[in-house]
């Protein structure tokens, strides 16, 4: 009995010992997160080989794993002061779709470290914005150009962090603030513009109504002026006795004297 504190502190020992080497020879990589690993004693940053990938994985206690979310994360840029081409302050609130490319996560982890989105991808796009901003004017981002700043901010910022390690996905200018003076002066311009082209628009309408009767009057004084070169005596009489003949088959009581009217037009005389 006296032999079994001497035998289990040995034991207890021992058990510690291997909880110890365990925790620091294992890790447990969650769901996209991806590690990249250090040797302490074999170059450091492992850059030549794949990225761990999710699960329980089993190190040498001696090297440490770093885990970084690979999945699509988003970054807001609010209230960034940028100048617009003539020299008035603007301000984007900005949204940025990125993650880190996996297949090069020790370069990243090498080159950048974990705080890449501070080192590299926020620096990017301050300055590209401020870049691509500073070709427009107020009044062209205020009404007609924030899919092209937006478009032109995330090319210019893809293509400078490609090669830094990092793949982005979108950028989307949520917001554009201008100063009030200046929003009060696009709008009133912008309805002025409106109301200019819904004049000209019923101007236009008008003409083509005008130019429409015209057409119409001058048809029908070329129908009349055909009609009446082609009425001749001649055509009148035999009209006439036609229109005779028709009203002598009616059943009205009337009275027809033929050859009695001018140019021997026939005349009717009614029972009134």
């Amino acid at each position: 009995m006296q032999r079994l504190p001497k035998i289990g502190l040995p034991m207890l020992l021992l058990a510690f010992i291997i909880i110890i080497f365990i925790s620091r020879s294992s890790v447990n990589i969650g769901y996209g997160e991806a590690g990249v690993l250090f040797r302490t004693f074999g170059g450091g940053v492992v850059t030549d080989e794949p990225a761990l990938g999710e699960g329980f994985k089993i190190i040498a206690p001696w090297n440490k794993v770093f885990l970084y979310n690979v999945k699509q994360q988003e970054f807001f840029e609010g209230n960034m002061q940028v100048l617009s081409s003539n020299g008035l302050e603007i301000s984007l609130d900005v949204s940025v779709l990125y993650q880190p490319k996996i297949s090069e996560l020790g370069l990243l982890h090498k080159t950048k470290g974990e705080n890449y989105v501070n080192v590299v991808l926020i620096p990017q796009i301050r300055a590209v914005a401020r870049s691509v901003v500073g070709r427009y004017t107020p009044e062209q981002l205020y009404s007609t150009k924030r899919d092209a700043i937006q478009s032109e901010i995330y090319e210019e910022t893809q293509r400078n962090v490609d090669d830094q390690h990092i793949q982005l996905n979108a950028v989307l200018v949520r917001d554009v603030t201008l100063p009030q003076a200046i929003k009060e002066a696009i709008e009133r311009k912008l309805r002025q513009e409106q109301e200019a082209l819904e004049y000209e628009f019923r101007i236009a309408k008008a003409k083509k109504e005008a130019e429409k009767q015209r057409i119409e009057a001058q048809g029908k004084a070329d129908a009349n002026r055909i009609l009446s070169a082609s009425l001749t005596d001649k055509i009148l009489q035999d009209k006439g006795i036609e229109a005779t003949l028709k009203l002598s088959e009616s059943t009205n009581s009337k009275v027809i004297v033929i050859g009695s009217g001018d140019s021997g037009m026939p005349i009717i005389l009614g029972n009134n």
